[in-house]
């Protein structure tokens, strides 16, 4: 992902949104698939966002959908009983739009979105970090960062709070509290000089 900041986002108190941040081969996949399942659980219906650095195919070519989409349908619906699922080829957009595809989201009305990745928008963040990835941590340069969860202390900035990245109970407890928290979460915190 680029550097670049992005527009703003939709941040109002009617569809609470927390970035999963990290490097590459950090585990943000793996954490989300052991988080959403306690979610859930705890009654709350939470909606993900993922970023995928390359080209993906949803359809399989040769399948209906996938001629069609091919064909120029754009967007492009596919529904059965069991699910749906919308395609729409975006070959003049340079990255994906984080902001159209949170509008998308609200019709569903989740509880909380979860976005993996998109780690340069302005929204807020629980970055999660991994010494043996070998990089650095955001937090210090990015204002959104409200959180850090890592496998060993860490000297973070004022207002960053710090979890324990292989405590999956106290990251279930803090993800689950992020919606009654979000009303006074919607900005960036001051960086240090």
């Amino acid at each position: 992902m680029s550097a670049v900041i992005h527009a703003s986002l939709p941040l109002d108190a009617s569809l609470p949104l927390l970035g999963i941040a990290a490097w590459s081969g950090t585990g943000k996949t793996t954490l989300l698939e052991q988080l959403l399942p306690s979610l859930t659980q705890r009654g709350l219906r939470v909606a993900v966002i993922k970023h995928a650095h390359h080209g993906f195919e949803v359809d399989q070519p040769g399948k209906d959908s996938y001629r069609l989409r091919m064909a120029g349908a754009s967007p492009m619906l596919v529904a059965s009983r069991a699910r749906l699922a919308l395609m729409m080829e975006t070959p003049q957009q340079e990255e994906a739009d984080l902001a159209t595809l949170i509008e998308m989201m609200r019709p569903q009305h989740p509880d909380l979105v979860l976005v993996e990745g998109f780690k340069a928008w302005p929204l807020p963040k629980l970055e999660l970090y991994r010494e043996e990835v070998g990089k650095s941590l955001r937090v210090a340069e990015d204002p959104w960062v409200k959180a850090v969860a890592s496998a060993t202390p860490l000297v973070l900035p004022k207002g960053v709070e710090a979890l324990p990245l292989d405590d999956l109970d106290s990251l279930v407890d803090w993800v689950a509290a992020w919606p009654a928290r979000w009303p006074s979460e919607r900005s960036p915190r001051e960086l240090a000089p």
